[in-house]
């Protein structure tokens, strides 16, 4: 590949890579596919910042190799709804100005970065997905994480794909298609933030978006071998307020534990449109990613280990290789216990909740508008129109009931880790594994949603593969508010079985 500098004299990618590999470790540097160079879209943010900052890479060359490679792999992935080049090379050339006066705007200045369609975006249709929505605008609004990416100087290169609605786990949908899996193309990348997540395997970009109100951050960061962070509910504000109330959280995906670190320290900043936010973590939350002693990490911690949460059923393989995650926990020095949380049976009482989320999100809808919906949508948008306020209140105390449970269970645990996912990916298009056919997404995703219930931090990192080279995740679950906590031992897990030079 050839690389376009804005500076005096040129360098190639590999010379750039070179800089970034000699500060931050061979290990950490990607590989590209057998017989294709290393380019700068194969670098996480931090590596690009490094090379930012010493000059040896400039964020014009970033943005065209990450532009290069959407051009190359979206065809096949359909990660992104809506890519726009000249913005993205404009804001590129404003930040390469700003790194050569040593002036960068913030924390991730010139680092590429992609935004799920429900997020609203300044001058860029938010369609969410829907056949229904009007792309008419006016868009004269950033959301509040779109808002602080662009102040922090990221350069946003486009909106990935999301299903109707972001109502399901996995990706596909009547507007967008179907959403694939970069690891196997035939499977799903997982849900609603799927294109988020096939897009930063990819290397379509270090950083994106993703909404989580049941796993939807979780599950396909699962799938695809990449790390993404549910915080507790309201320390990223949310704006507009999602119809699915206090389940919805906003957060990073990222290849990196750093990453993952480093935007959520910038997305979890104030913003007055949304009145229930929680004030701003302490400063530092990003700053595990310059920890590099991993026994210093998670030492003397106490973490629970639950292979079934209550008796879900588990892939042999996916047990296989969170069990050997958790063993890593134990070779560091914290102190693992097998237990259980004992959580009740929440499916029912969480699909109350799911879908008065989605009846209300359809409510307005002309019966013509409502025909055009995905199938499996409009039949939860018309169960949801079926429940009474007593049905929804009987949920929410089961709810509460969930929440106590946690908080005297994290009074004995720091942390619980899981499965992220009792399945790996399976056939794109379907809603659940052919094993349940017919089944709602909810069928195989309870790991997931008992926390968003809970509102309780929970990341997925990767930890393993099948023999079929499908990705396994390992969810590791804080106590709300100990999202600093999730973070170290996602980091720690990281120094200790590294993945990032593992890729598609």
């Amino acid at each position: 590949m050839t690389i376009r500098s804005d500076r005096a004299g040129t360098e190639d990618a590999g010379a750039a890579i070179g800089t970034a590999e000699g500060a931050l470790g061979a290990a950490a540097v990607p590989h590209a596919r057998p017989g294709e160079l290393a380019t700068p879209a194969d670098l996480s943010a931090e590596q690009l910042l490094t090379a930012y900052a010493t000059g040896s890479l400039s964020p014009v060359e970033a943005v065209d190799a990450v532009l290069e490679r959407i051009e190359r792999d979206n065809p096949a992935l359909n990660a992104f709804c809506l890519v726009r080049p000249d913005e993205a090379r404009e804001a590129a050339r404003a930040s390469a100005a700003r790194w050569r006066r040593g002036e960068p705007a913030g924390a991730l200045d010139g680092v590429p970065a992609s935004i799920k369609d429900v997020h609203l975006t300044r001058g860029w249709p938010t369609l969410k997905g829907s056949v229904t929505s009007s792309q008419e605008g006016p868009w004269e609004e950033d959301s509040p994480v779109t808002a602080r990416l662009r102040e922090s100087g990221a350069v946003l290169v486009g909106k990935t794909t999301t299903p109707e609605l972001a109502w399901k786990g996995v990706t596909d949908g009547p507007l967008t298609g179907v959403t694939r899996n970069p690891w196997d193309l035939s499977t799903t990348p997982g849900g609603s933030s799927g294109g988020s997540a096939a897009a930063v395997a990819s290397g379509m970009g270090p950083l994106s978006t993703g909404t989580d109100g049941g796993g939807s951050i979780r599950i396909p960061a699962s799938f695809t071998g990449v790390c993404g962070i549910k915080p507790t509910w309201g320390l990223v504000p949310h704006y507009p307020a999602s119809p699915f109330g206090s389940l919805a959280h906003t957060g990073p995906m990222a290849r990196t534990v750093g990453d993952m670190a480093l935007m959520l320290e910038v997305v979890a900043q104030p913003d007055p449109r949304d009145w229930a936010a929680l004030a701003p973590p302490a400063p530092g939350i990003g700053d595990v990613r310059l920890r590099t002693d991993a026994e210093e990490l998670v030492r003397g911690m106490r973490i629970a280990y639950s292979p079934t949460l209550g008796g879900l059923d588990v892939d042999p393989e996916v047990a296989r290789a969170v069990a050997d995650a958790v063993a890593v926990f134990e070779e560091l020095g914290a102190r693992v216990e097998e237990t259980d949380p004992d959580l009740p049976d929440s499916r029912e009482a969480f699909h109350v909740l799911w879908y008065s989320g989605v009846a209300k999100a359809t409510d307005g809808l002309t019966d013509r508008q409502r025909d055009l919906l995905d199938p499996g949508l409009r039949e939860i948008a018309e169960e949801g129109l079926t429940y009474s306020a007593k049905d929804y209140l009987t949920a929410m105390a089961l709810r509460m009931e969930m929440g106590l449970r946690m908080g005297r269970f994290h009074a004995e645990h720091d942390l619980l880790l899981t499965p992220a996912v009792p399945v790996t990916a399976f056939e794109a298009g379907l809603e659940s594994p052919p094993e349940l056919e017919g089944e709602r997404w909810t069928a195989w995703a309870g790991f997931s949603y008992p926390f968003n219930m809970t509102q309780q931090p929970a990341a997925s990192v990767p930890c393993g593969f099948t023999p079929a080279g499908l990705p396994v995740g390992l969810q590791v679950v804080g106590p709300r508010h100990a999202d600093a906590r999730v973070l170290a031992a996602c980091r720690a897990f990281e120094i200790a079985r590294p993945w990032a030079d593992r890729r598609p």
